[in-house]
């Protein structure tokens, strides 16, 4: 069992229905993640990537150390300005009690990328992972919160997070009033290690530090949907009825007012059904255009080459099958009728796999030119990928 699949089978089981969004959890031992990113990893990306701020940036004691203090800045020959590392003064500010903090290191690594991608399929809902690396037991940045549930995940070395209940309950990025600071004790204080895994939901307090030495871990930002996401949704499905299209009847009688209210609210009553959740994210899930790829050198469709691997970059799509048996398929706001054959090379996709051309041909009884040309549908869509890559 992978690192990835040992993670996200930990996140399964009664986790969905009884902590998802409640409160916190801890998976001790959960899997060998050393080898998802390592130091050398990091190191690779901060020489060879330009990493401007808020992208990589320091902290110490809750305060964000100066860019200058660590780089200096570059004019290329297109007269653009950028900021050069300067690894002996990152070196200084991290052994002076810095923490590091990489955002989207997703988009940076491949195997963190994997992991954003499982956790998009089991949640149902877009991933952010962030990386923290630190060397001191200082706490990078204090007493916070966040806006979004996370999934921390250690790489190596241990941290203590001393977690507080909210003091506002569900916080929102876009929020009417923000949160009042804990006053009391934490409510725990865990000890990550390597191999550990732990749950957060969004305004939750805590407060972070390395306790033996250096330390690297990934946090996963989860966004899941909200009440304030369904009613949005929902406002531009009810475009659809002359009643919501209407101009406000805010110079008639009162009561031409109550009665256009009173069958606006049926309408939204109605709309608000039983499976209406159901409903939204899955809409939600197959209009996420997901992480998009070329697919080069092929610029003009994808060759019936066997060994070819494809994978789906949008880890929203979804399908349903209609009463004639034929493949509804559904990702990054486009859809598709597919013949039944289809739903062979359409579902291991959906689920996640790379799958050559030549396996997907056979899984489905259809020409590999067949899906060859299926494939390229899909690539020409922005929602699918092909490489040689192994």
């Amino acid at each position: 069992m992978t690192a990835i699949t040992a993670a996200v089978r930990s996140l399964g089981g009664d986790f969905p229905a009884e902590a998802f969004g409640r409160t916190y959890r801890l998976w001790p031992h959960t899997g060998d993640f050393s080898a998802l990113f390592t130091w050398d990893d990091l190191n690779g990306i901060i020489a060879r990537h330009r990493l401007e701020p808020p992208r990589l940036r320091l902290f110490n004691d809750g305060t964000q150390v100066p860019q200058h203090a660590y780089t200096h800045p570059v004019v290329s020959k297109r007269h653009t300005v950028w900021h050069r590392i300067e690894p002996a003064n990152l070196h200084h500010q991290l052994k002076d009690g810095a923490s590091l903090v990489l955002d989207a290191v997703d988009a940076l690594h491949p195997g963190v990328e994997n992991l954003a991608e499982a956790l998009e399929r089991h949640f149902r809902t877009d991933v952010q992972v962030n990386l923290y690396a630190s060397w001191t037991a200082k706490e990078g940045f204090g007493v916070h919160f966040d806006d979004h549930d996370v999934v921390v995940v250690q790489l190596e070395g241990a941290k203590r997070w001393k977690i507080y209940e909210p003091t506002r309950i569900d916080p929102l990025r876009v929020d009417i009033e923000a949160p009042d600071p804990p006053d009391g004790d934490p409510v725990t204080e865990i000890t990550l290690r390597a191999g550990d895994m732990l749950y957060l939901p969004r305004g939750w307090w805590h407060a972070v530090a390395a306790t033996e030495g250096r330390s690297l871990h990934l946090t996963c930002g989860l966004k899941p949907a909200t009440g304030a996401d369904l009613l949005s949704w929902l406002a531009d499905q009810l475009r659809a009825s002359a009643t919501v299209r209407a101009t406000l009847p805010y110079f008639a009688s009162a009561d031409e007012q109550s009665t256009y209210v009173e069958t606006l609210r049926k309408e939204f009553a109605e709309a608000l059904h039983g499976r209406v959740i159901e409903e939204f994210v899955k809409s939600r899930g197959t209009m996420d255009p997901g992480r998009p790829m070329p697919s080069l050198p092929f610029v003009d469709g994808i060759p019936a080459d066997e060994s070819l691997r494809v994978r789906l970059t949008a880890t929203g799509a979804w399908y349903t099958v209609d009463g004639q048996g034929r493949v509804v398929f559904s990702a990054g706001g486009q859809e598709w009728t597919f013949a039944a054959p289809v739903l062979d090379v359409i579902k291991p996709l959906i689920q996640g796999s790379t799958s050559t051309l030549g396996d997907l041909a056979v899984s489905s009884s259809l020409p590999v030119g067949q899906v060859a040309a299926l494939v390229t549908e899909l690539v020409v869509a922005d929602i699918a990928a092909v490489s040689w890559r192994k």
